[in-house]
Parts: C-alpha cells; sequence; structure tokens
C-alpha cells in the first residue's frame, strides 16, 4: 500500500469507531428544565426524564418509606415539581442543594426519580 491508500484507510477507520461509538447516545435530548417539564407535560408524562434543580427548602422529607422533596427550576424558581425517590440516602443530601435527577414522570407535576445525583459543593466562599 502506498501514502495515500494508508491515509485514506485511517481516516475511514476513525470514522467508523466514531459512528460506532455514537451509535445509541441520544444527542437531540439535554436536560430539559423543570419548566419545560411542566409547560409541556404531555411530552414528558410516561417517559424517564433528567432534570436538575434545587431543593425547596422546608420540603425535604426524609422516613423509612423513601424521600420526597419539592425541586424548583434553576433559572425561574416559580416553576417546582414533587420528587419521590426510594433508593439510598445520598450524601450530602439537605434544602437548598443543587441536584441532578433522573426516572419516570409519572404527572404533570410529579417524578418518582430512580436516581440522584448530587451537585459538587463549591470549593470557595465569597
Amino acid at each position: 500500500m502506498d501514502r495515500k491508500q494508508k491515509t485514506v484507510l485511517a481516516i475511514f477507520f476513525v470514522l467508523l469507531v466514531g459512528v460506532a461509538g455514537l451509535w445509541n447516545v441520544d444527542l437531540s435530548q439535554g436536560y430539559p428544565m423543570i419548566s419545560e417539564l411542566r409547560q409541556n407535560p404531555d411530552k414528558y408524562v410516561g417517559n424517564d426524564v433528567n432534570t436538575m434543580g434545587t431543593i425547596k427548602n422546608g420540603t425535604l422529607d426524609i422516613s423509612t418509606s423513601g424521600i420526597s422533596f419539592v425541586l424548583l427550576d434553576v433559572e425561574d424558581d416559580s416553576f417546582e415539581i414533587e420528587v419521590e425517590y426510594k433508593g439510598a440516602l445520598p450524601a450530602n443530601l439537605g434544602e437548598g442543594k443543587d441536584i441532578s435527577i433522573s426516572g419516570p414522570m409519572v404527572s404533570d407535576s410529579r417524578i418518582e426519580a430512580t436516581r440522584i445525583v448530587m451537585g459538587c459543593p463549591s470549593k470557595y466562599t465569597e
């Protein structure tokens, strides 16, 4: 093989690996904000969603049956959604903390989270 053929073969191989790696990745869906979930519930109810927000102060309830709280939209705190979670208690879970959740949206105002990821605490203080 000459140099030109090797270059074409290498480019083809890189493209093939890239397409295979992105085959099942949904690039169209990011994290819809709570405002989007609440304004367009027909699009999301019955489906798994990923969203993020802040735990509303005074709403965190931790009991033996699970964890529940109200999640506020990070951009517009006039939008909120109820969250129920039955998994292990995440470290540092608390009111006013930023979190990401995943799970099915079971109604226009409630998500049954199957996964909670806490936001990273800031190392810096003002």
